[in-house]
């Protein structure tokens, strides 16, 4: 099981420390960094600082949004970010909810997700591989563009730039049984947003039956710490703003895969103190017992006991959401 750094997305500003946590990362023998986007900071502009000032450790968004760019705009970032850091590109995209699809980037939430994810990761394929014009006649991706306001004179373009690799690797986020069996279909690896190692199932059956090299990268918060307790806050607080915040009290993706791990009752729980703008209740209202076995958190010795259990199922590369160098050694240590 490889080691992954999961930087994710800013807050106010540049998040302090991250190109040196990056840096403490390869220098540990961590395989990858990876960052992230959702209505602030984008995900490749960060990735690029970090590429410039690293030399061997793979680079990946975890996530990239569909709903950000078209994808051959997508395609366009991984073929120059991978070419600028010498092949060390891994490209990770998610769909998003309908709350952030429309609410921010002002686009329609797709009536068929399913069906509008295969079409952007084909499309993507065929940039990558750059063997002719893209082309495709999708329900919601279509190069050239055929709709009813087109001028009819668009024409099938292949990328100027030949992409370095055509093999670069594309992971998906995905969550519901239907979204994970098909990423296993299309995609080179899945981004688990939660992944309990003692619940599997959760995710449907596509899981026990992976194919070969099919990667599997979870985030996972990570603190060497004494109380136990205190060190799952800023994982409540994490899952009290996904489940409570991140979709619509009717349609939220991370409610239902809550739910579905057998927390149903205070998922909805949550959701409820939440949209109520009771913030710090909902947090509080989040299962400790939730919080920690989605993460690893506690002393060397509880950590290494529960990293055991992680190594016994399907994860290739644990992503570590760590805040502290120290951790990271921890980690690295316990993982050689």
């Amino acid at each position: 099981m490889r080691l992954g750094l999961a930087l994710g997305y800013w807050g106010r500003g540049p998040s302090p420390g991250q190109v040196e946590l990056a840096l403490e990362a390869e220098r540990l023998g961590y395989d990858s960094v990876w960052t992230a986007e959702s209505w602030g900071s984008d995900a490749f502009t960060p990735l690029t600082w970090i590429a410039a000032r690293t030399s061997r450790i793979r680079l990946g968004t975890a996530v990239a949004q569909m709903a950000a760019r078209s994808p051959t705009t997508t395609a366009m970032h991984a073929l120059t970010l991978d070419h600028l850091s010498g092949g060390r590109m891994m490209l990770g995209l998610g769909l998003s909810g309908p709350q952030v699809v429309e609410g921010w980037y002002g686009r329609p939430f797709p009536s068929s997700p399913l069906t509008a994810t295969r079409e952007y990761v084909d499309v993507v394929r065929q940039v990558l591989a750059r063997r002719g014009p893209v082309q495709t006649a999708g329900r919601f991706h279509s190069h050239p563009y055929r709709g009813p306001d087109a001028t009819g004179l668009g024409k099938p373009l292949k990328p100027i730039t030949h992409p370095l690799r055509a093999d670069l690797p594309v992971l998906l986020g995905a969550e519901g049984p239907k979204n994970v069996a098909q990423t296993v279909r299309v995609a080179d690896g899945w981004l688990p947003l939660y992944w309990s190692p003692n619940r599997p199932e959760a995710y449907g059956p596509a899981v026990a039956e992976l194919p070969e090299g099919f990667l599997v990268a979870p985030l996972a918060r990570a603190l060497v710490c004494d109380d136990v307790a205190e060190g799952l806050l800023p994982v409540k607080a994490m899952l009290g703003f996904y489940i409570g915040g991140m979709g619509h009290a009717t349609r939220n993706f991370h409610a239902d895969l809550m739910a579905r791990m057998g927390y149903e009752e205070e998922a909805r729980r949550v959701q409820e103190l939440f949209l109520a703008g009771r913030r710090e209740e909902a947090v509080l209202a989040v299962p400790d017992a939730f919080a920690d076995e989605i993460s690893l958190v506690g002393p060397r010795e509880r950590i290494a006991e529960r990293l055991e259990t992680w190594r016994k199922g399907p994860v290739t590369d644990l992503l570590v959401v760590a805040p502290d160098p120290h951790t990271l050694k921890v980690l690295a240590e316990l993982n050689s």
